[in-house]
């Protein structure tokens, strides 16, 4: 898809936005094979283990602290805590997102943009725990979530920019939940749109005096994206066309209102 500002005056059709096309390869009918899930498990093993390598370090015991202090009797669990002790599924993200991204041993993507894929899984698992879904369920929101990041990160830098890549991860959580979820193409687009606006930071958290924001970023996007795709299922909308508009990302924070991206994504039912 081709990925250009429109001025307001001149109407971007749903179906021609980039986050509408996300959004219906999220909420389309293709079934996992066996390759796919074979990945995604392996990346599942590989998230837990670089987490639980993490779990003594300060920033995630700061997170899995905050996490604890929210419980929730049906919720989501915490990396290397009891079972039975769960969490909203939001806080459970933010502290299983933080151990994972701490040591940064986790899976990489680098194309026009830099990318952990692997910070995808966290939000999802959380959100698949708390609403009891299949693991097949799971499966297919983690491949989603994966192959509308992988995408994002070939069609549009954020570094030349100096913008944080988490502004990819925000959507791609948001789209792996609405397809774990089975939710509507509508409510997918608008979870996508608001994931992005509210997740858009600088890159100074990677340079000078380097803090443990950088360790908590994604799980931030991880729980802001939950966030959005809660709201919109309650019938709320979002800032539109986020990617196209006149002063959306593109426009204002990115390559400006003469920019041309093109994002390669799968066709439906792919």
């Amino acid at each position: 898809i081709k990925v250009k500002v429109y001025p307001s005056s001149e109407k971007l059709e749903k179906k021609d936005q980039l986050a509408w096309k996300i959004a219906e390869i999220a909420s389309d009918k293709s079934r996992p094979g066996g390759e796919q899930i074979e990945m995604v498990i392996n990346r599942m093993i590989d998230n837990a283990s670089v987490a639980l390598a993490s779990f003594n370090r300060h920033p995630v015991v700061s997170a899995r602290e905050m996490a604890l202090a929210h419980r929730r009797k049906k919720g989501a669990t915490v990396f290397g805590v009891n079972s039975n002790i769960k969490v909203d599924c939001e806080w459970a993200a933010w502290a299983n997102g933080t151990a994972v991204r701490e040591l940064d041993y986790h899976d990489t993507f680098l194309a026009a943009d830099y990318s952990h894929p692997g910070d995808n899984i966290p939000p999802l698992l959380s959100v698949a725990q708390q609403n009891k879904k299949s693991g097949l369920d799971l499966l297919r929101g983690i491949i989603t979530a994966y192959e509308v990041q992988v995408n994002l990160v070939k069609g549009i830098c954020l570094h030349k920019h100096k913008v944080d890549h988490i502004a990819h991860l925000g959507p791609s959580v948001a789209a792996g939940i609405g397809s774990m979820l089975k939710l509507n193409t509508d409510t997918i687009y608008q979870s996508v749109q608001q994931a992005l606006h509210t997740t858009i930071s600088t890159r100074q958290s990677r340079k000078g005096e380097i803090s443990s924001w950088k360790a908590f970023a994604p799980a931030h996007a991880g729980k802001l994206a939950i966030e959005a795709v809660d709201r919109t299922m309650r019938g709320e909308g979002a800032p539109s066309p986020i990617y196209e508009g006149e002063d959306s990302v593109v426009a204002r924070i990115l390559d400006g209102k003469k920019a041309l991206y093109k994002v390669p994504l799968p066709k439906k039912n792919e």
